[in-house]
């Protein structure tokens, strides 16, 4: 036997306002038939493939500490410092730049949500596969 991820849950204070800031990074959807509204308590977003989902629950202290678990994105469309600046644009704050840290072209920038919850922006697919093909 083995088990899958149901969804993956992000403890908060307001579960509305932060599904729908998450909603804008990612591009995700309410349930249909469970539409997020102001005062929920718990707020359900769903990839428009319907492959992941991400609960925001709301919770009574604060964060106070780095997160144990964290998302990693990667651009759909366009450059990793691209996103880097949509995002900032949409209210990410910036907690460390790690580009390069391996070598030129390399890196993530670490950035946090509107409530401080961490999350990365990595380089998307063609910009690994080019820096690995400049390196040959």
């Amino acid at each position: 036997m083995t088990a899958r991820v149901s969804h993956t849950s992000v403890d908060c204070r307001n579960a509305y306002e932060l599904s729908e800031w998450w909603k804008g990074v990612l591009d995700y959807t309410d349930l249909p038939d469970d539409p997020n509204e102001p005062g929920h308590e718990e707020c359900m977003l769903v990839s428009r493939d319907g492959a992941h989902r991400i609960l925001f629950i709301e919770v009574p202290e604060e964060k106070t500490v780095k997160n144990r678990i964290h998302l990693d994105l990667e651009p759909v469309q366009g450059s990793r410092d691209d996103e880097l600046a949509r995002l900032l644009a949409h209210g990410a704050t910036e907690v460390a730049d790690l580009r390069g840290k391996y070598g030129p072209g390399t890196g993530w920038v670490v950035l946090a949500d509107p409530e401080g919850n961490e999350f990365c922006i990595l380089r998307n697919t063609a910009e690994r596969e080019a820096a690995t093909s400049s390196a040959e």
